[in-house]
């Protein structure tokens, strides 16, 4: 199963982790990994383009983490809410329909 977790500090996003193997199919072939690894890497892209101070990220095989630093400024805050919130809208689109694949949990800090 793969696993999605968003954590939430004042309200806000502050970060995001993706690690595990939805299971579906052999791995480099296994859609529901493809489709949420396209929705991080898409969100993790946007933030690193659009904000003056990058976030703390890592990425290995079947994982990816990102966190948004505390330090943040308060338009690039509002930026990255933007982004993470729609990334956040696919996702738990994604685990309503295909739920024994895609799990996300909602983490408040």
């Amino acid at each position: 199963m793969l696993e999605i977790e968003i954590s939430y500090r004042d309200e806000k996003i502050c970060s995001f982790k993706v690690k595990g193997h939805a299971g579906f199919a052999p791995e480099g072939q296994d859609i529901y990994c493809a489709g949420v690894s396209a929705v991080a890497q898409t969100a993790l892209l946007g933030l690193l383009k659009n904000l003056s101070e990058e976030p703390r990220y890592r990425i290995e095989k079947g994982f990816l983490q990102c966190e948004i630093p505390v330090s943040m400024g308060e338009e690039d805050q509002s930026k990255a809410q933007i982004i993470l919130s729609t990334m956040e809208t696919g996702l738990l689109s994604m685990q309503e329909a295909y739920g024994d694949y895609i799990r996300v949990l909602i983490r408040r800090c």
